[in-house]
């Protein structure tokens, strides 16, 4: 009965290595994405001299949403690789102290990270829905900002939650 419980925690922990075709998926949608953003920036300095501030501004907006998207993919690939799959060889990579930060964001810290992310992207959409009022209807404005308070109500209450076990044992000081 031992050999059958030790094949079938090995065959467990041996699937966490299928969790890497979701890691390179995500870098293969990153580069699409990347490529996408090289289209936004080519299209924004084409029509530099033709746009009014506030159309400037709104190409700004789109190409800082972009990159918080692209930062918040990596954080998923890098962190959920190093916390689900294994941890990633300092030596072999020949990056040493440039990975220290690695080991240092838990799936508790990534959520954090996360909704920090989807806040800062929903801002800037609301942003856009504010500054382009007249294209939208009081109805879908409302419905806008709802949508941002309650992610920004998620993230304050993930990090409450994140945060009272640690209120609880009186270790204030982590």
């Amino acid at each position: 009965m031992k050999k059958v419980e030790l094949l079938i925690e090995r065959l467990l922990l041996g699937c966490r290595w299928l969790l890497v075709v979701f890691y390179v998926g995500l870098g293969l949608g990153l580069g699409a994405y990347g490529v996408s953003f090289i289209a936004k920036v080519y299209d924004l300095w084409s029509h530099l001299f033709t746009l009014s501030d506030k159309q400037l501004l709104l190409g700004m907006l789109a190409l800082i949403d972009a990159t918080l998207v692209a930062g918040l993919t990596v954080m998923v690939m890098i962190a959920g690789y190093e916390n689900f799959v294994s941890r990633f060889d300092e030596a072999e990579s020949g990056a040493g102290k440039d990975l220290v930060w690695l080991g240092k964001l838990d799936t508790g810290g990534l959520k954090l990270k996360l909704a920090g992310a989807i806040v800062a992207i929903s801002s800037i959409s609301l942003l856009e829905v504010f500054l382009n009022l007249e294209k939208y209807s009081e109805w879908e404005v409302r419905w806008s900002a709802l949508t941002f308070l309650t992610f920004v109500v998620s993230a304050v209450l993930l990090g409450v939650l994140e945060r009272l076990p640690v209120i609880w044992k009186g270790d204030t000081h982590k």
